[in-house]
């Protein structure tokens, strides 16, 4: 039978989660500040770029498509565990191997870097309400978001100065042990799993539950449209972070990145506490947060990639990290309250849209920069979610009106 944590056991979990977070998205930042500019100074190519960054995506898509079967069959802390050893080992191929064949091998890194990444975080997020009892997980999701903005602003601004300072194999080397930490971090987690069924339903049986599930509660099917509209967005401005950065400073390019990766982080951080604190606990409270953080996301980066200075781009990208904050705490928090047999496909199904988004958003992208400016290519690729988000809510006016109009008595 399935039992809830204790308080004790809810809070310890909760403490050790949000260590391995910190610890490993320190690490996740380190190596995407430094490889997202490996890539393109080994290549001079935006179209390198999005390709190596189309295959950690790749990673992500295929995750997403065995998460469910996967997480149904291994539960608990080991996967997770896993995961963590298989990115360390991933980069430590590049402190041993020779710089004469990183070229090659980036690619395929960077597919086990998305399939350790996504598979972490579907494990992690679906298993979440098993270990932290319902009273404490909007709080936990914000320390989470935090911890997350925290090891952004620390890992950007760290791998900046490590690549100046010590080359890139100091930032894999240190990104290596983050990994192993994390790992450590997990290993105490104790939790009730959920009850295992005799019959483990078959994969198809798994999104026949998903789609009767979103068809009951159409507000999460637009949540999850609006997810993957969203990644087309943060595809182009992912790819325009580096060539932004050159543009704007060529002598430095790898430090503005990592500082204007960190004060969104620091806008990050301050949306996650800020949704977190707000009065109102309610499915329809958590969903307006996270339909206003889209907005004022996306918006955020349109303003950023129009500036021509490096302080105008870190003003912009504060509401930019504020959005991002509060729309993560809300998705997440909203979709770890449905009921367990359908919050492991939801969360699998996520994974699935926001990475063929990603990947797609990338592939389309990075043609654009040769021919548009970077702040032209934000605007068309951020516009998507914007123009979503109108539409969805155009559909929700229309509905709300045919209720109400049904509901009239007859005269």
């Amino acid at each position: 039978m399935n039992t809830l944590p204790t308080p004790r056991q809810s809070s310890r979990n909760a403490h050790l989660i949000i260590a391995a977070r910190l610890v490993s998205d320190f690490g996740a930042f380190l190596n995407m500040v430094a490889l997202a500019t490996y890539v393109y100074l080994l290549s001079n190519s935006a179209m390198s770029v999005g390709i190596f960054l189309a295959s950690r995506v790749a990673g992500g898509v295929f995750a997403s498509l065995i998460g469910t079967t996967f997480y149904r069959r291994f539960r608990g802390r080991s996967p997770l565990v896993a995961f963590d050893v298989l990115r360390a080992g991933l980069l430590l191929l590049l402190v041993l191997l020779p710089v004469a064949q990183h070229a090659q091998l980036l690619p395929l890194i960077a597919f086990g870097l998305g399939l350790g990444n996504s598979m972490f975080a579907i494990g992690l997020n679906s298993q979440l309400p098993n270990m932290i009892s319902a009273d404490q997980l909007l709080k936990t999701n914000a320390w989470l978001t935090s911890a997350s903005s925290g090891a952004m602003v620390a890992g950007s601004l760290v791998s900046g100065l490590l690549v100046a300072g010590a080359g890139f194999e100091a930032v894999f080397a240190l990104n290596i042990v983050t990994y192993l930490l994390a790992a450590l971090f997990v290993l105490p987690l104790r939790f009730p799993a959920p009850e295992v069924r005799a019959q483990p339903e078959r994969s198809n049986g798994e999104w026949a539950v998903l789609r009767d599930g979103l068809r009951s509660t159409p507000v999460i099917a637009a949540m999850l449209v609006l997810s993957m509209a969203d990644t087309l967005g943060s595809a182009a401005h992912n790819v325009g972070f580096p060539i932004i950065s050159r543009l704007l400073t060529p002598e430095s390019a790898s430090t503005t990145l990592g500082l204007m990766l960190a004060v969104w982080a620091c806008g990050k951080l301050i949306g996650a506490r800020i949704a977190s604190r707000l009065p109102g606990s309610e499915n329809v409270n958590l969903e307006r947060r996270f339909f206003f953080g889209v907005l004022l996301m996306s918006s955020g980066f349109i303003l950023m990639f129009q500036q021509q200075s490096l302080y105008g781009l870190l003003l912009f990208a504060l509401p930019a990290g504020l959005g991002d904050g509060c729309s993560e705490v809300g998705l997440m928090s909203r979709l770890q309250r449905e009921p367990d047999r359908l919050r492991l496909p939801i969360f699998s199904f996520l994974t699935l849209l926001q990475m063929t988004g990603f990947g797609v958003g990338m592939l389309i992208a990075a043609p654009f920069y040769s021919l548009w400016s970077p702040g032209g290519v934000v605007a068309l690729f951020h516009g998507i979610p914007l123009g979503t988000l109108l539409v969805l809510r155009g559909l929700a006016l229309r509905g709300e009106r045919a209720r109400r109009s049904s509901q009239r008595p007859a005269p």
